[in-house]
This record gives structure tokens, sequence and C-alpha cells, in this order.
């Protein structure tokens, strides 16, 4: 893992300026649709990755966390400048069908729940949303998000507020408690006709998490095409997103039997994946074969809906991002393998810094918030350069700024494999700008329209370029259950391709290919990811990193100041 620190408010403020992490390009050709496994603009053709961030306002108060603590247009402007270009913003049936819920005014909302610091940070920061209806108030952030250039799922989460999400909550599956699908539909209608027309409103989530004893094949079938349907009939323009069983990890039930629905062009399945879905697998088991193992389960349950031609969009996944979860950080390298070797569409967990209640407690922290408890510090900004490379679309219709080939990714730095003028002559760098490799039958990796190639040297030695490419030491197998490890052969011994501190690229002895549970190979875990996109991507004032920038010495000592 990465060095763990957080900027203070003023440093926030200059890393929505002159952050390394990119500001996503505005989608023009809205509304969207879907063209096989992709989805696309409605101009071009061109595809549009969706690179997501949840916004929790499902919660007892009904309205978008963090509105005590920050502007919601700063909160806009910051996603923005985090890389991400849509949010999952989500909601309970509640708001949308029970008139007495959905005009109550914010402040009553939070009196009522006795969150009397909440009323003075929203009175203080959203003056204009403290006094609306609970549904005003939630239509007032999404207006917020669209004028930003924001593009937005809404994502039904419950339906009766609250946190989300147990077997026993009565919210987890059709006819429980508070699951009544009648109503359900006419919520999704009412949300669907709220917003037919507010064009940044681009997919709705049909229902969060399905789960619980009394899910079934059966009766997923006949609610959530109805569900499908009714949203479609409301709202033609917004995708239409469809949730599995089992906490939204199991739509394997799917390719004996394919959804039947009216339109077409619009369906997408979400999946979600976190460490927790396979309890401690992570911290109990050699990372190579949990790896090997979870990736196998998911493409049975959810993955191969990408070679049938559907689109999988991973609506949560994410991590604990104070660095103290081993067994998330062993996942971590292993999901962002996977969301850049499919160039996979997803939402992270998620943006929220703090909550106004969760489970009972006033102002409690989340540890998987990509914001800090007080909204204005980032919590780990290692962590928003490692998923900076998976915002951006690597392949798909309209991206052919070059033919296709490999990019080597790295996911425990979310870096890529460049050359260099220099001693040594390949390292680590930013993604924007990554080399185009080829990666031959014979096991080659040449930089692409040259003859020069990848070359192992021996252990603990510099990974070098070569124009002798017929030798053992050029040839790179793909090793090991998580197939992210590249083998070589020097001296007569196998060696792995690895990263030094400087982030180098070296070889060193394969690390875990046995069954021990305490080790990390982390570091040589690599991914070839099939790409055509070119290195023509610039971040926040045409400057890739912020050691680019002009002043850049004043800037860090103005950071290390705070």
């Amino acid at each position: 893992m990465g060095i763990f620190f957080s900027f203070s408010f003023l440093s926030f403020t200059a890393f929505l300026t002159v952050s390394f992490i990119k500001v996503s390009k505005p989608v023009d050709g809205l509304p969207l649709s879907t063209n096989s496994r992709w989805i696309v603009d409605d101009g071009s053709g061109q595809r549009v990755k969706l690179a997501c961030v949840n916004w929790a306002s499902h919660l007892e108060p009904v309205v978008a966390e963090g509105l005590s603590k920050r502007p919601v247009d700063d909160i806009s402007k910051g996603i923005l400048a985090m890389g991400f270009n849509c949010v999952r913003f989500t909601w309970p049936i509640y708001l949308a069908t029970n008139d007495s819920l959905a005009s109550l005014t914010v402040r009553r909302s939070f009196q009522s729940l006795g969150l009397s610091d909440a009323i003075v940070g929203i009175q203080t920061n959203n003056p204009s949303i403290i006094d609306l209806p609970l549904i005003k108030a939630f239509q007032a952030v999404v207006s917020n998000l669209v004028d930003n250039n924001v593009m937005v799922i809404l994502d039904n989460h419950i339906t009766k507020p609250g946190w989300c999400c147990s077997n026993s909550d009565g919210n987890g599956f059709f006819g429980d408690q508070y699951f009544d699908p009648e109503l359900w539909i006419k919520g999704l209608t009412r949300m669907a006709t709220l917003f037919n027309g507010v064009t940044n409103v681009i997919g709705m989530s049909l229902r969060n998490e399905l789960r619980g004893p009394k899910q079934n094949v059966k009766d997923w079938y006949r609610y959530m095409q109805r569900g499908a349907e009714a949203v479609h009939s409301a709202n033609p323009n917004v995708l239409v997103i469809l949730s599995g069983l089992s906490f939204d990890t199991d739509l394997s039930f799917i390719r004996n039997q394919p959804v039947s629905l009216t339109f077409t062009g619009k369906t997408v399945f979400e999946v979600h994946w976190y460490s927790f879905t396979d309890g401690q697998a992570w911290v109990n088991g050699n990372p190579n074969q949990v790896c090997g193992q979870v990736l196998n389960r998911i493409k049975g349950s959810s993955g191969f809906l990408l070679d049938e031609g559907w689109p999988l969009f991973v609506s949560e996944w994410g991590s604990d991002l104070t660095g103290n979860n081993e067994n998330d950080d062993r996942y971590l390298n292993c999901i962002l393998g996977w969301l850049s070797e499919n160039d996979l569409d997803w939402a992270l967990w998620t943006l929220v810094g703090s909550y106004y209640l969760r489970e009972g407690v006033a102002g409690s922290d989340e540890h998987y918030g990509v914001l800090s408890w007080n909204w204005r510090d980032i919590r780990n900004s290692s962590f928003l350069q490692r998923i900076s490379s998976v915002q951006s679309p690597s392949r798909g219709p309209g991206l052919s700024d070059r033919t296709l080939h490999k990019v080597i990714f790295h996911p425990l730095t979310g870096l890529c494999v460049l050359r260099t003028s220099s001693s040594p002559p390949v390292r680590l760098g930013s993604c924007t700008d990554t080399e185009a490799w080829n990666y031959t039958a014979q096991k080659i990796l040449y930089l692409k329209g040259t003859y020069y190639c990848l070359q192992s040297n021996g252990v603990g030695k510099a990974a070098t370029l070569s124009l002798r490419c017929t030798n053992s030491n050029s040839k790179w197998e793909i090793i090991a259950d998580s197939k992210m490890h590249l083998s070589s052969t020097a001296d007569g011994k196998t060696v792995c391709l690895d990263v030094d501190s400087s982030n180098n690229l070296v070889t060193n002895d394969c690390k875990c290919l046995g069954t021990d549970k305490a080790c990390v190979p982390a570091s040589q875990w690599f991914k070839l990811v099939d790409s055509t996109r070119g290195s023509t991507t610039k971040s926040i004032l045409g400057f890739d990193t912020i050691t680019d920038l002009p002043g850049k010495d004043f800037l860090w000592k103005l950071f290390d100041s705070f």
C-alpha cells in the first residue's frame, strides 16, 4: 500500500485545481444506450465508460449525506476533480410513494431524529436546502450534479429509509415486510417520471442487493421484468439496470433464461464485489490462489454476461481506505486487475466521509469514503492515484487512436510500464502516457512499432529493452492462479517481473507461488490489458502530474506546511 495522508481544506482546494487526477470529459451525446457489452453515446455511438462514485441519500434523514459539512456545489465539483464522471445516487421507495415523508422539510426530518448539529451545518453550508421538502432537496442535489456535468444513476437502494443491508431487515426481496412489489413499481414509475427530460440522469438501478430467505429466480423474473418495463415506459431515455440475487453477487440464472423485455438497447446488469463477499478468504489464504478462485466464481456468476454481449456494471466495490484492513488491501490488488483487464463500468463505494445517522450512531465515520469525516480532506490520495487508470476507457466503439495493443498495468500502484530515455530503460509511470506493447504467440513483449523487447537479466537486476528477442530471458509466461505474474528465465533461473522502491522494473524470485498465507505478491502482479487508447488524455490545466506544473516546488512547500 502507498503512503496514507489527507489534505487540509486549503490543499483540498488546490487539489481540485492542480491535482494529478484527471478531470472527466463531459459527455455530450446523451442519453446513453448499449451496443453489445458497451455503453455508448447517442451521437456518434462512441463508448462512454461509467466511472462513478456512490453518494448515499437513503438513510433515515432521506437527505444526501455531507450537506452539513460542505456546500453541494463544492461536493459536485470535487467529484469531477477526483476523476469520476457520474454518481450512483441512492434513494428509498418511500421518498416516491409516501407523500407525508416526501413533503417533510429537511429541517423537520433532522429535528425528528434529534440531529440538531446537522441542522446547523446545513443551515450554514446549504441554506437554500434546509427548508425544502425532502423530495425537492433530492431534486436540488441532482440538479447541481447536472449543472456540473456529472451523470447520475438513480439507485433504488431500499424501501424504508435506513442502513442497508441484511437478510432480515424486511427490505430484501419481494414480499418482505417493507418490499411490496406493487408499491415498488409505483415508486419506480414516479421517480422515472419525475426525472424524465433531465438528460444527465442516464440510468435507473431497479433495486439494490436482492437477498434474504424469500429470494427465488421465478419471482426475480416476474418482478424485475415488470420493474424494467415500468421504468422504460415512464422514461425511455434512461438505462435500466438490473441487479442479481444474494446481495447482487449472482446473475448465473441469466445464462439459461435471458430476460424478456419489449425494448432493446437500454438494459444493463449490475454486480457487487467486496473483500467480505468471500469472508476472510484474503487473509486466510494464499493471495494468488484466492484471487484465481474468486475470479473463477465471478466469471460463472456474472462475468459471462460480457461474452454474451451484455454490459456489466460493477455498481459497488470498495476498500477500507485507512490501510488497516489486510483483507481489503489484498482484495484491492485483485479487483483492480480485473477491472482493468475487462475495462468494466463501475461505481465505487463511496464518496461519503461520514453519515448524519447510521445504525443509531450520529456522525459515524465511513472508512470506505474517498472523503474524510469532515468532507473537506481526501482520505487517501494514493488510492485516487491507483484508480485513475481505470477511470478512463481502454477500448470500445469509437476508441481507435491506436490499433489494438497491450498495456502493462500494475494494480498495486495504478501505474503502467513505460520506457525512459535514461537508465534504467523501463519503469512505472502514468498510464496516461503508457506504451503500446505486443504480446506475441511466442510470449515476447515487444514495444509496438519497434524491434525492442522486454528482457530479464537475473535476480535483483533491472529489466531492460533488447534487440535480441529469441532467448529464454525474452519470453514472459503469465503464471499463477491469479494470472498476474509475468515469469521469465535468466541465468537458468525462473524470475518474475517486479518493481523496486523507485518504481523501476526489476526481476526477482517469484513470490507466493505455493500455499503460503502470509506471502504478499502484489509488487509482482501485472495485467496485460487490451487497449486501443492513445496517450492524448491530459489532466487539469494540461499537466499530467503535479510535478509537471510551473512553481511545483512552491506548491509542495505549501502542502507540506499543513
